[in-house]
């Protein structure tokens, strides 16, 4: 004040001329020093402004999604949930209706509005906030990709200084393309049209209504509170709000406002990114993300097709927790009363069972399901391929095969009797003579209270004993003494390696108990080998991803087969027609519903700690699992077996998986004779045999010696 008053006492004796010319200096002055400290604002305001040339190389955070055989998404990696989509695979309603409710004058302004800023900054005054609103795509583009989200001035002039140089640099069909794959569509990570139709409708944008392309319009300006899920009123008002602006702005009829605005809004989430199969994928992750690295694989947009068959995966997660639903009520009104004997070595579990299920093509080795527990948010461990269990008697066709190679047939006879080991320190011998009960304790006595001596004797699940049985008799009946009987005759050391070559990756320990399955083993290793018994001794690799493309459908990698010939053609189908015994004789009888020819094998581990059901067709093989996680709890009953608790909920998803498949028997390779045998000797059958049997035997190694057996 004191300047403007001296300023006039000095004018009053001026005259005004002077005057005149002093006046226009000082507003030059004034000018110069108001546009140089304005200049030296906008410098610093825009000294970090960033370059729209990174516009060009610009590439978000991209979902990678994750496919089934028949291209089912069944799961995405994101950080942000987003896919880039060239605008013409964007419907012309979803672009109408954002141009109208966000940006009408899109197509005519140079990047900024001039009237929408000065109606936004006269609100702004009104209420007295910070900047907000009157924003053009271009400059919400601008805002979203360069800059922070901050609400203030000198963001709003750096959004509208990039607003500028991206319409000076960009076509208005790359913004607009850009922009429809950038907004933020609400969930805390759902960027983008594509996200957000898979997300709130379930389907891919190109498929969107105009119903729906109007209610997306309608949430951005706030996801949330807009949402249709949380707020379906607001949603509603919202969608109808758009389809007004699209008919004032000409883009639709009044028909067609009418007849969207009855459309229903969708009231959950869709389920399309399916939450089926989360081991699978966690196992799909494990492998491709030391490959790719985490940025690649969660942030990349790859593409990741799979092996899996959703038709096959979902039935079989279903009936599987049915089922151990059902054995979790069983085991608590079994369970003893607290205080009771239960005779059994093992404890009893207060916690639920778990189960695994593993599918696989017998051909190709393709994963076609996988469920590596009951509920993968409360344990990621994977039962099928983490999981270290006891195979049981699952583990015997590997020493039935080995027998094979060292010359037995089906039809060979072996001793289901009695027996007892000793181990000196070094080995486990068998106690020579020791055949029946009494033997065996008086063998045995010496060593008793012996630190340096350990006594093993082996039995049977029933506790009897059959004698002298065939090769195919003791399989069908799981019989334990017939595969010590066996081991101790070929040595363990090559049925060790018979299973390595079958598929069985880990370490077996060759010891005489390994022909009762003593070995560690998991799922997935059991299926793969047991495949290679039904694809005629061909072992094949299992594999889970058939082919991996990037964002531009460029492929990184394709399956590439891996086969190799463990055992002859006719070995294979010997043991698998003998095997085919187990379903129509033996202990896995119950699968003989399916009605087709199916080959397999049932297990149950030491004090029924695991139960296994593993089964074959020409095309597919599966193995199923279930116990408790606890390697020293036992089932709650010792007659709960593989073939009793297993075996039922293999066959119920089997015949779901098998429905549309045709039926095909083992196809018989050549070298293979059949001949009409006596079941319970062996030997070539006889008119008076009451029982025949039509066996398959390798060329040459069937019998010559007809039945001498006196049949009662």
């Amino acid at each position: 004040m004191k300047f403007f008053a001296d300023f006039i006492s000095y004018a009053d004796g001026l005259s005004a001329r002077d005057l005149a010319l002093k006046v226009i200096y000082l507003i030059a002055l004034v000018s110069a020093v108001a546009v140089i400290g304005a200049s030296l604002l906008m410098r610093k305001i825009l000294a970090d402004i960033p370059s729209i040339d990174k516009l060009d190389e610009y590439t978000p955070s991209l979902a990678t999604y994750v496919y089934d055989i028949n291209n089912q998404v069944i799961a995405e990696f994101s950080v942000e949930k987003r896919a880039m989509l060239p605008l013409n695979h964007i419907p012309i309603d979803m672009q109408n209706a954002v141009i109208a409710m966000e940006d009408k004058g899109f197509f005519r302004h140079w990047g900024i509005s001039p009237r929408g800023i000065a109606r936004a900054l006269l609100r702004d005054l009104l209420h007295t906030r910070a900047a907000q609103g009157g924003s053009t795509i271009t400059q919400q583009l601008s805002r979203g990709i360069f800059l922070k989200p901050e609400k203030t001035v000198t963001r709003k002039i750096k959004e509208m200084f990039l607003a500028l140089q991206i319409e000076r640099n960009f076509s208005k069909t790359e913004i607009l393309q850009l922009y429809l794959n950038q907004i933020y569509f609400g969930a805390g990570n759902r960027y983008g049209v594509q996200s957000a139709a898979k997300f709130y409708f379930g389907k891919d944008v190109p498929e969107l209504t105009l119903a729906e392309c109007a209610l997306l319009a309608g949430i951005i300006p706030n996801p949330e509170r807009f949402s249709p899920f949380s707020n379906p009123d607001k949603a509603r008002l919202r969608r109808y709000l758009v389809l007004q602006r699209m008919l004032a702005e000409r883009y639709i009829t009044a028909k067609e406002l009418e007849e969207a605005a009855k459309a229903p809004v969708p009231a959950e989430r869709s389920t399309l990114i399916s939450s089926r199969a989360p081991y699978f994928v966690e196992n799909i992750r494990q492998q491709l993300e030391p490959k790719y690295g985490v940025a690649q694989l969660w942030k990349g947009g790859m593409k990741i097709y799979t092996t899996l068959d959703l038709s096959m995966q979902i039935p079989a997660e279903d009936i599987m927790e049915k089922y151990l639903v059902k054995y979790d009520s069983d085991s608590v009104s079994n369970r003893p009363p607290r205080g009771a004997q239960t005779g059994q070595s093992a404890s009893l579990s207060s916690t639920s069972l778990q189960g695994a299920f593993v599918l696989m093509d017998v051909k190709t080795g393709a994963i076609k399901a996988m469920i590596g527990g009951r509920n993968y948010v409360t344990s990621k461990f994977n039962r099928v391929t983490q999981a270290a269990r006891q195979a049981g008697s699952t583990f015997k066709p590997f020493v039935w095969m080995a027998s094979l190679m060292n010359g037995y047939t089906p039809a060979s006879i072996v001793d289901d009797s009695p027996m007892a080991y000793y181990y000196d320190g070094k080995d486990w011998r068998l106690l020579e003579g020791a055949t029946d009960q009494y033997s065996i304790n008086i063998a045995t006595q010496p060593f008793m209270g012996n630190k340096d001596f350990s006594i093993w004797v082996p039995n049977d699940f029933d506790g009897k004993f059959l004698g002298r049985v065939t090769m195919r008799r003791a399989l069908e009946l799981s019989r334990n003494l017939a595969s010590i009987y066996l081991v101790t005759r070929i040595g363990p050391t090559q049925v060790v390696e018979v299973a390595h070559k079958a598929g069985i990756k880990r370490n077996l320990d060759a010891v005489p108990s390994i022909g009762l399955g003593t070995s560690l083993v998991n799922p997935l290793e059991m299926v793969s080998a047991f495949s290679t018994f039904a694809n005629g001794g061909i072992h094949v690799e299992p594999f889970s991803v058939l082919k991996v493309a990037d964002n531009q459908d460029k492929v990184l990698q394709e399956y590439v087969p891996e086969e190799f010939e463990s055992f002859s053609p006719q070995q294979a189908y010997i043991l698998t027609n003998m095997m085919k015994g187990v379903v129509q004789r033996g202990t896995g009888v119950n699968a003989g519903r399916l009605k087709r020819p199916l080959a397999g094998k049932t297990g149950t581990s030491q004090d029924s700690r695991d139960t296994w059901f593993i089964g074959m067709t020409p095309d597919l093989a599966a193995a199923a699992w279930m116990g408790y996680d606890d390697d020293f709890t036992s089932l709650p009953m010792k007659d709960w077996t593989g073939g009793g608790t297993v075996l039922p909920w293999w066959t119920d998803i089997m015949e779901v998986v098998l429905k549309d498949q045709p039926i095909r028997d083992f196809s018989v390779p050549e070298g293979i004779v059949f001949v009409t045998v006596d079941p319970e000797t062996g030997k070539l059958a006889l008119p008076t045999c009451k029982k025949k049997m039509l066996e398959a035997f390798i060329k040459n190694t069937e019998p010559v010696v007809f039945c001498d057996a006196q049949h009662n």
